[in-house]
């Protein structure tokens, strides 16, 4: 019996519909003893796949000689060139971009020289927002106290003539 490659199966081998690797495999075990076996199937690779993917991050140093070389190619079909060889999507260089201009924007935006120093009159304004505040919200839970405490006394509360051992 051959098979479809012309290479001729043996008897079981045949039967059983082995692979080319296991019956190389089973070939070196009877050459060679089970060690080599045992060595022919842990360097086979690993057939299992990993559950989730990692995704792959960029440095801002890498990204920005991109948009260096993304800039530099003029020519038609250049861009798509070395979005290939990087294994990138227009997308991913559209994003680049825009946080490029993002960053030069807030570059450009912030005022020159040192951050202006906070006076000791703003900082007792602050100081004094924030007791007043506090003092406020301690305020407005005594006075639901108050309320209950008034709810309850009144409902506590009895006519003279129904308290026994009084007499008018």
């Amino acid at each position: 019996m051959t098979s479809r490659h012309g290479v001729g199966l043996v008897g079981s081998e045949a039967a059983a519909g082995r692979s080319a690797a296991e019956t190389a495999i089973a070939g070196e075990a009877a050459r060679s003893g089970a060690a080599a076996a045992e060595e022919l199937r842990r360097d086979a690779p690993d057939p299992e796949v990993d559950g989730k993917p990692k995704r792959r991050t960029f440095t801002a140093a890498y990204k920005r000689s991109f948009l260096r070389e993304a800039d530099a190619a003029k020519g038609r079909g250049e861009l798509g060139v070395l979005l290939r060889r990087e294994g990138l999507y227009s997308s991913a260089l559209t994003a680049w971009r825009k946080e490029r201009e993002a960053a030069t924007q807030e570059a450009f935006s912030r005022p020159r020289g040192p951050k202006p120093k906070r006076s000791a009159e703003t900082a007792e304004i602050e100081k004094l927002r924030h007791r007043n505040q506090r003092l406020e919200e301690e305020l407005r839970k005594a006075q639901i106290v108050i309320e209950v405490q008034k709810k309850v006394a009144g409902l506590l509360r009895k006519p003279a003539s129904e308290i026994p051992g009084r007499d008018q």
